[in-house]
Protein backbone atom coordinates (compact mmCIF):
# COMPACT_ATOMS: atom_id res chain seq x y z
CA UNK A 1 0.00 0.00 0.00
CA UNK A 2 1.26 3.52 -0.79
CA UNK A 3 1.51 5.93 1.70
CA UNK A 4 -0.66 9.04 1.80
CA UNK A 5 1.10 12.48 0.92
CA UNK A 6 0.32 15.80 3.33
CA UNK A 7 1.23 18.72 1.37
CA UNK A 8 1.50 21.25 4.70
CA UNK A 9 0.73 23.94 2.90
CA UNK A 10 -1.57 25.59 5.84
CA UNK A 11 -0.98 23.40 8.84
CA UNK A 12 -4.43 22.14 9.09
CA UNK A 13 -4.14 18.17 8.25
CA UNK A 14 -3.61 16.71 11.33
CA UNK A 15 -1.27 13.77 12.24
CA UNK A 16 -1.81 10.95 9.56
CA UNK A 17 0.25 7.26 10.68
CA UNK A 18 2.11 6.75 7.82
CA UNK A 19 1.51 9.57 5.70
CA UNK A 20 4.58 11.39 4.32
CA UNK A 21 4.68 15.11 4.99
CA UNK A 22 6.08 17.74 2.96
CA UNK A 23 6.63 20.89 4.06
CA UNK A 24 5.10 23.87 1.45
CA UNK A 25 4.19 26.61 4.04
CA UNK A 26 6.23 28.85 2.12
CA UNK A 27 4.15 28.74 -0.92
CA UNK A 28 0.76 29.14 1.08
CA UNK A 29 0.36 32.68 0.09
CA UNK A 30 1.88 32.52 -3.47
CA UNK A 31 -0.45 29.66 -4.02
CA UNK A 32 -3.56 30.19 -1.80
CA UNK A 33 -6.83 31.05 -3.80
CA UNK A 34 -4.93 32.04 -7.11
CA UNK A 35 -1.82 32.87 -8.62
CA UNK A 36 -0.25 33.47 -12.41
CA UNK A 37 0.50 30.30 -14.58
CA UNK A 38 3.99 31.12 -14.45
CA UNK A 39 4.16 31.07 -10.56
CA UNK A 40 2.03 27.80 -10.69
CA UNK A 41 4.53 26.17 -12.74
CA UNK A 42 7.35 27.23 -10.69
CA UNK A 43 5.53 25.51 -7.95
CA UNK A 44 5.19 22.14 -10.13
CA UNK A 45 8.55 22.21 -10.24
CA UNK A 46 8.89 22.04 -6.60
CA UNK A 47 6.18 19.51 -6.34
CA UNK A 48 7.80 17.11 -9.14
CA UNK A 49 10.89 17.14 -7.16
CA UNK A 50 9.44 16.28 -3.77
CA UNK A 51 7.05 13.58 -4.41
CA UNK A 52 8.02 10.01 -4.48
CA UNK A 53 7.34 7.98 -7.65
CA UNK A 54 4.67 6.53 -5.95
CA UNK A 55 2.12 7.41 -3.28
CA UNK A 56 -1.03 7.35 -2.15
CA UNK A 57 -4.04 9.90 -1.10
CA UNK A 58 -2.58 13.01 -1.51
CA UNK A 59 -4.52 15.66 1.21
CA UNK A 60 -3.43 19.35 0.44
CA UNK A 61 -5.40 21.40 3.40
CA UNK A 62 -8.13 23.90 2.71
CA UNK A 63 -10.14 23.70 -0.24
CA UNK A 64 -8.19 27.06 -1.45
CA UNK A 65 -5.31 24.71 -3.21
CA UNK A 66 -8.15 22.58 -5.00
CA UNK A 67 -5.98 23.71 -8.26
CA UNK A 68 -2.68 21.77 -7.10
CA UNK A 69 -4.91 18.84 -8.51
CA UNK A 70 -4.35 19.68 -11.64
CA UNK A 71 -0.77 19.17 -10.97
CA UNK A 72 -1.19 15.93 -9.85
CA UNK A 73 -3.22 14.45 -12.28
CA UNK A 74 -0.43 15.76 -14.83
CA UNK A 75 1.68 14.01 -13.58
CA UNK A 76 -0.63 10.71 -14.95
CA UNK A 77 0.81 11.57 -18.33
CA UNK A 78 3.65 9.60 -18.50
CA UNK A 79 1.13 6.43 -17.97
CA UNK A 80 -1.64 7.62 -20.16
CA UNK A 81 -2.59 8.85 -23.33
CA UNK A 82 -5.41 9.74 -25.76
CA UNK A 83 -5.88 6.55 -26.94
CA UNK A 84 -5.70 5.30 -23.62
CA UNK A 85 -7.37 7.48 -21.30
CA UNK A 86 -8.57 8.18 -17.66
CA UNK A 87 -11.89 9.71 -16.45
CA UNK A 88 -11.68 12.30 -13.21
CA UNK A 89 -14.29 12.16 -10.45
CA UNK A 90 -14.41 15.12 -8.46
CA UNK A 91 -16.73 15.96 -5.83
CA UNK A 92 -17.36 19.49 -4.93
CA UNK A 93 -19.91 21.98 -4.17
CA UNK A 94 -18.72 24.51 -6.90
CA UNK A 95 -18.18 23.80 -10.87
CA UNK A 96 -14.45 24.81 -10.37
CA UNK A 97 -14.86 26.03 -14.02
CA UNK A 98 -15.22 29.24 -13.51
CA UNK A 99 -13.55 32.24 -15.67
CA UNK A 100 -10.68 33.84 -14.34
CA UNK A 101 -8.24 36.38 -15.82
CA UNK A 102 -5.34 36.58 -13.77
CA UNK A 103 -4.08 32.71 -13.89
CA UNK A 104 -5.46 29.86 -12.28
CA UNK A 105 -7.38 29.10 -8.84
CA UNK A 106 -9.17 27.21 -6.79
CA UNK A 107 -12.44 27.52 -8.63
CA UNK A 108 -10.76 27.82 -12.26
CA UNK A 109 -8.67 23.90 -12.41
CA UNK A 110 -11.18 21.69 -13.59
CA UNK A 111 -11.16 23.24 -17.54
CA UNK A 112 -7.49 22.88 -17.45
CA UNK A 113 -8.04 19.17 -16.57
CA UNK A 114 -10.83 18.73 -19.28
CA UNK A 115 -8.12 19.95 -21.72
CA UNK A 116 -5.68 17.50 -21.52
CA UNK A 117 -5.53 14.58 -23.64
CA UNK A 118 -5.39 11.79 -22.01
CA UNK A 119 -8.67 12.46 -20.01
CA UNK A 120 -12.04 11.48 -21.43
CA UNK A 121 -14.52 13.55 -19.24
CA UNK A 122 -14.28 15.18 -15.97
CA UNK A 123 -17.27 14.83 -13.55
CA UNK A 124 -18.20 17.54 -11.06
CA UNK A 125 -20.60 15.47 -8.41
CA UNK A 126 -22.47 17.25 -5.36
CA UNK A 127 -22.98 21.17 -7.17
CA UNK A 128 -25.34 23.12 -5.29
CA UNK A 129 -23.53 26.28 -5.67
CA UNK A 130 -25.44 28.77 -7.56
CA UNK A 131 -22.38 29.24 -9.84
CA UNK A 132 -23.88 26.54 -12.35
CA UNK A 133 -27.30 29.02 -12.20
CA UNK A 134 -29.12 31.43 -14.49
CA UNK A 135 -27.27 34.67 -13.03
CA UNK A 136 -23.80 33.21 -13.26
CA UNK A 137 -24.17 31.16 -16.45
CA UNK A 138 -21.49 33.23 -18.64
CA UNK A 139 -18.95 33.08 -15.92
CA UNK A 140 -18.46 29.42 -16.39
CA UNK A 141 -16.14 28.26 -19.07
CA UNK A 142 -18.36 26.88 -21.87
CA UNK A 143 -15.95 24.81 -23.78
CA UNK A 144 -15.07 21.30 -21.94
CA UNK A 145 -19.05 21.60 -21.54
CA UNK A 146 -19.92 21.94 -25.56
CA UNK A 147 -17.31 19.38 -26.39
CA UNK A 148 -18.36 16.80 -23.72
CA UNK A 149 -15.53 16.67 -21.99
CA UNK A 150 -17.22 17.91 -18.77
CA UNK A 151 -20.92 17.00 -16.99
CA UNK A 152 -22.13 18.57 -13.78
CA UNK A 153 -23.90 17.05 -11.43
CA UNK A 154 -25.88 18.92 -9.23
CA UNK A 155 -29.01 19.56 -6.53
CA UNK A 156 -31.73 22.01 -6.47
CA UNK A 157 -30.02 24.32 -8.73
CA UNK A 158 -32.45 25.65 -11.64
CA UNK A 159 -30.07 24.40 -14.44
CA UNK A 160 -32.97 24.72 -17.42
CA UNK A 161 -31.18 27.46 -19.06
CA UNK A 162 -28.88 24.98 -20.20
CA UNK A 163 -31.42 23.14 -22.59
CA UNK A 164 -32.08 26.58 -24.19
CA UNK A 165 -28.27 26.83 -25.51
CA UNK A 166 -27.69 23.15 -26.16
CA UNK A 167 -25.56 21.99 -23.30
CA UNK A 168 -28.87 19.91 -21.53
CA UNK A 169 -26.27 16.90 -21.82
CA UNK A 170 -23.41 18.58 -19.74
CA UNK A 171 -26.21 19.26 -17.12
CA UNK A 172 -27.59 16.72 -14.37
CA UNK A 173 -29.81 17.81 -12.18
CA UNK A 174 -31.36 15.89 -9.00
CA UNK A 175 -34.26 16.08 -6.54
CA UNK A 176 -31.94 14.39 -3.45
CA UNK A 177 -28.08 13.07 -3.33
CA UNK A 178 -29.27 9.30 -3.20
CA UNK A 179 -30.75 9.92 -6.61
CA UNK A 180 -27.14 11.59 -8.16
CA UNK A 181 -25.06 9.14 -6.77
CA UNK A 182 -27.61 6.20 -7.85
CA UNK A 183 -27.43 7.83 -11.11
CA UNK A 184 -23.83 8.25 -11.48
CA UNK A 185 -22.84 4.75 -10.53
CA UNK A 186 -25.39 3.50 -13.12
CA UNK A 187 -24.01 5.27 -15.58
CA UNK A 188 -20.48 3.89 -14.62
CA UNK A 189 -21.24 0.64 -14.46
CA UNK A 190 -19.88 -0.75 -18.01
CA UNK A 191 -17.08 2.20 -18.26
CA UNK A 192 -13.68 0.64 -17.25
CA UNK A 193 -11.38 4.04 -17.61
CA UNK A 194 -9.28 4.27 -14.94
CA UNK A 195 -10.49 6.94 -12.32
CA UNK A 196 -8.57 9.59 -10.84
CA UNK A 197 -10.82 11.00 -7.75
CA UNK A 198 -10.58 14.26 -6.26
CA UNK A 199 -12.92 14.88 -2.81
CA UNK A 200 -13.44 18.70 -1.70
CA UNK A 201 -15.17 18.27 0.97
CA UNK A 202 -17.60 21.36 0.90
CA UNK A 203 -19.61 19.03 -1.14
CA UNK A 204 -20.44 17.70 2.48
CA UNK A 205 -23.42 19.18 4.46
CA UNK A 206 -22.47 21.14 7.46
CA UNK A 207 -24.29 18.22 9.70
CA UNK A 208 -20.91 16.27 8.51
CA UNK A 209 -18.35 18.53 8.61
CA UNK A 210 -17.10 22.28 8.85
CA UNK A 211 -15.34 23.92 6.06
CA UNK A 212 -14.45 27.47 4.89
CA UNK A 213 -16.58 27.31 2.08
CA UNK A 214 -20.46 27.17 1.21
CA UNK A 215 -21.30 23.46 1.97
CA UNK A 216 -23.42 21.02 -0.56
CA UNK A 217 -26.49 18.38 0.98
CA UNK A 218 -23.96 14.82 0.31
CA UNK A 219 -23.56 12.70 4.02
CA UNK A 220 -20.30 10.82 4.13
CA UNK A 221 -21.87 7.05 2.98
CA UNK A 222 -22.33 8.55 -0.44
CA UNK A 223 -18.61 9.01 -0.82
CA UNK A 224 -17.93 5.91 0.77
CA UNK A 225 -20.67 4.35 -1.41
CA UNK A 226 -19.00 5.95 -4.91
CA UNK A 227 -15.21 4.96 -3.40
CA UNK A 228 -16.45 1.40 -3.24
CA UNK A 229 -18.14 0.84 -6.80
CA UNK A 230 -15.29 2.38 -8.57
CA UNK A 231 -12.19 1.55 -6.36
CA UNK A 232 -10.98 -0.94 -8.82
CA UNK A 233 -10.36 1.26 -11.44
CA UNK A 234 -9.21 4.39 -8.99
CA UNK A 235 -5.28 5.24 -9.98
CA UNK A 236 -5.07 8.49 -7.65
CA UNK A 237 -6.86 10.65 -5.57
CA UNK A 238 -7.05 13.60 -3.47
CA UNK A 239 -8.72 15.05 -0.54
CA UNK A 240 -9.18 18.75 0.18
CA UNK A 241 -11.28 21.26 2.39
CA UNK A 242 -9.60 21.24 5.64
CA UNK A 243 -10.16 24.51 7.92
CA UNK A 244 -7.35 27.09 8.16
CA UNK A 245 -7.23 30.63 9.03
CA UNK A 246 -5.30 32.78 6.14
CA UNK A 247 -4.68 36.38 5.12
CA UNK A 248 -2.97 36.95 2.33
CA UNK A 249 -0.13 39.71 1.90
CA UNK A 250 -1.34 40.89 -1.50
CA UNK A 251 -4.02 43.19 -1.09
CA UNK A 252 -5.85 41.96 -4.47
CA UNK A 253 -6.26 38.18 -3.12
CA UNK A 254 -7.09 39.85 0.12
CA UNK A 255 -10.39 41.62 -2.12
CA UNK A 256 -11.02 38.85 -3.89
CA UNK A 257 -11.34 36.35 -1.38
CA UNK A 258 -13.84 38.70 0.43
CA UNK A 259 -16.51 38.71 -2.22
CA UNK A 260 -16.04 34.91 -1.20
CA UNK A 261 -17.43 35.92 2.05
CA UNK A 262 -15.87 33.59 3.74
CA UNK A 263 -17.36 33.47 7.69
CA UNK A 264 -15.20 34.50 10.80
CA UNK A 265 -13.82 31.25 12.88
CA UNK A 266 -13.55 31.46 16.69
CA UNK A 267 -10.71 29.76 17.95
CA UNK A 268 -12.60 27.17 19.82
CA UNK A 269 -14.62 26.17 16.65
CA UNK A 270 -11.62 25.95 14.60
CA UNK A 271 -10.50 23.48 17.33
CA UNK A 272 -13.64 21.37 17.67
CA UNK A 273 -14.33 21.66 13.44
CA UNK A 274 -10.23 20.65 12.81
CA UNK A 275 -10.85 17.65 14.53
CA UNK A 276 -14.24 16.69 12.78
CA UNK A 277 -11.64 17.02 9.63
CA UNK A 278 -9.51 14.80 11.07
CA UNK A 279 -11.76 11.73 11.59
CA UNK A 280 -13.19 12.09 8.18
CA UNK A 281 -9.74 12.30 6.68
CA UNK A 282 -9.06 8.76 8.63
CA UNK A 283 -12.57 7.39 7.72
CA UNK A 284 -12.06 8.26 3.61
CA UNK A 285 -8.30 7.06 3.90
CA UNK A 286 -9.61 4.09 5.22
CA UNK A 287 -11.92 3.83 2.21
CA UNK A 288 -9.26 4.62 -0.64
CA UNK A 289 -6.63 2.03 0.62
CA UNK A 290 -8.72 -0.39 2.36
Amino acid sequence: MNCPIILNFDRSVGEINNAKTIDVTEWQDAIRFGCTEKKFFHFEKVLQQSLPEKYGTVLMGSGDFHHVSLLLIERLAKQYSASNPIQVVVFDNHPDNMRYLFGIHCGSWISYVANLPFVSHVHVLGITSQDIGLFHFWENRWSPLFHKKLTYWSLDVNVAWAKKIGLSHAFRDFATPADLIASFLSEQYHSTQPIYLSIDKDVLSEEVVHTNWDQGKLQTYHILDTITSIKSRLIGSDITGELSIWRSSNWFKRFLSSLDKQPMISSDDLSNWQQEQHQLNLTLLKALSG
